[in-house]
């Protein structure tokens, strides 16, 4: 009898076992989906020896061979075209640059017509890089400079098939963008986490550098945090960029950029995405932006097509970088080590949660903090209206305090795609009805500020200029700029600048992209 209850017990026990087990499984497989993944879907690329569940880690004596049979599948190369463009030089005449000939033929214009108008054509241009299969589908995650302005995208597999692709979205503060082809059944990567990457751990740089098939190579994590001043945001500026670098001697050139950087275990771990070098070629050190980011910025591209950037709503500086004679001409307080708040604007997430300036900032979302480059790193994993805990010290007292992020234009709301502004690369606003009447028009969009893009690619245009007509279709705000400009692939742009005669016309070109 107590053989069979016994046995009875065990069974029980075996039966219930196994069904949590599967019904976790099966909640995990619902729920922790993340940046185009599903948790527990193993691609096909890593179900071999040693590596069945995706999660067996390979002991003994470094071994490479298994991590890269895993990774080279699903990393790609990329090619792109960038068509030769005409450069209008459409310009008020006090600021065109007068030809040098002008004086002896004492006729700008006519020179022009004898020896060739001031339109300039920019040739064709060709480059390649890499990038990284993250779904089964057809997204890839590549570097935003090795897409940026291109006209034609071509990705090849490793197995030598090609595709056409199209751009999802980019971020040049991040230096990342989403691209996709039109195919089913990929190998693709799965995410690590950047955060449990450690100083001094093998990892694998996977590329096609020099226009090379698929190549790997292998160094060790040097440096973690690293900021190199390199990204900027759209307007050019570098303090809006965000880098935390992941700093490897894996060998990396160009054409590697957008390729990935893996652990041992064969998971992504971050985008290689600059050499430290005096030539342009690998001298000993490379840089890859952590994963951890990397899946923010793609769940963002895919969902609205930007990012959702949180602002903390601190300006501040490494006071650890500063002597004491740079402290003292700069205001700062001798003892002040760390990140210090130069600057906390009354309108920012930090202001409303109590930081103020000369706190020095030791911890966010509970982890420690000794850069700039760490802080934003964190800080860039949130979206507007999360509440993130902030600890800081001040007068040698220690606080943690919850800061609602802001978005840049200081709500908690999500960022749209601004259309015209995104496809032009320029701030607009519309042009004041005071203003309008002063002009003798009836309203237009005032260029406020060109940024890197289409106008100022393909046109001389200044900042300041009115626009009226977009192929010769009146626009009298924002709203009707966008329409017009809608899905055409050529535009005509018409207006005026103020204080100057007559009407400029900027002809442009839109890629399909």
């Amino acid at each position: 009898m107590k053989v069979k209850q016994v046995f009875f017990n065990v069974a029980i026990s075996a039966v219930t076992a196994l069904a949590v087990i599967w019904g976790y499984a099966s909640f995990s497989k619902k729920n922790n989906a993340y940046a185009g993944q599903e948790a527990g879907v193993i691609p096909a690329n890593y179900k071999y020896a040693g590596f069945n569940d995706g999660t067996t880690t390979p002991t003994g004596v470094a071994d490479f061979t298994v991590p890269a049979a895993a990774a080279t599948p699903a990393v790609v190369h990329i090619k792109t075209t960038t068509n030769a463009k005409q450069v209008n030089n459409n310009l008020p005449k006090n600021q065109q640059k007068r030809n040098p000939f002008s004086d002896l033929f004492g006729d700008d214009d006519m020179f022009s017509q004898l020896f060739g108008n001031r339109n300039n054509i920019i040739p064709e241009q060709r480059a390649s890089g890499s990038g990284v299969i993250i779904s089964d589908d057809g997204y890839i995650v590549t570097n935003n400079h090795v897409v940026e302005n291109a006209d034609e995208i071509t990705v090849t597999l490793s197995n030598k098939k090609t595709y056409k692709a199209k751009v999802i979205g980019t971020d040049p503060s991040y230096d990342l963008s989403v691209i996709k082809i039109e195919a089913a059944g990929l190998p693709f990567l799965l995410y690590g986490n950047s955060d449990d990457v450690k100083i001094g751990q093998w990892v694998l740089a996977i590329g096609y550098p020099l226009n090379l098939e698929t190549t790997v190579t292998a160094g060790i994590v040097s440096a973690k945090a690293r900021s190199l001043g390199l990204n900027k945001d759209k307007t050019g500026n570098p303090s809006a960029g965000v880098e935390s670098f992941i700093q490897t001697d894996a060998a990396v050139n160009m054409g590697n950029s957008g390729g990935a950087l893996v652990n041992t275990d064969g998971r992504l771990v971050g985008i290689n995405s600059a050499i430290a070098s005096p030539t342009g070629y690998y001298s000993g050190y490379s840089y890859a932006i952590p994963v951890n980011i990397v899946k923010k910025v793609v769940d963002d591209l895919i969902k609205f097509g930007t990012v959702q950037r949180g602002f903390l709503g601190v300006s501040f500086i490494n006071a650890s970088d500063y002597s004491e004679d740079d402290k003292k001409k700069q205001g700062i307080p001798l003892s002040a080590e760390g990140i210090y708040a130069n600057d906390v604007p009354i309108d920012g997430g930090a202001y409303a949660a109590g930081i103020r300036k000369g706190d020095i900032l030791k911890k966010i979302d509970g982890q420690e903090i000794n850069s700039g480059a760490e802080m934003q790193e964190l800080i860039s994993r949130h979206k507007p209206g999360d509440k993130v805990p902030v600890t800081y010290l001040r007068n040698g007292n220690e606080n943690t305090v919850q800061v609602i992020l802001k978005n840049k234009a200081g709500n908690f709301e999500v960022v749209k795609n601004n259309g015209a502004a995104d496809i032009l690369g320029a701030d607009f606003t519309t042009l004041d009805s005071k203003k309008a009447k002063e002009y003798g028009v009836t309203g237009g969009v005032i260029v406020k500020k060109i940024n890197s893009g289409v106008l100022n690619d393909q046109t001389r245009m200044k900042d300041g200029f009115v626009i009226l007509k977009v192929n010769d279709k009146d626009v009298k705000n924002v709203e009707e700029l966008k329409t017009a400009v809608g899905s055409n692939k050529t535009l005509t742009i018409s207006g005026f600048y103020p204080g100057y005669d007559g009407l400029y016309e900027y002809p442009i070109s839109l890629s399909d992209d």
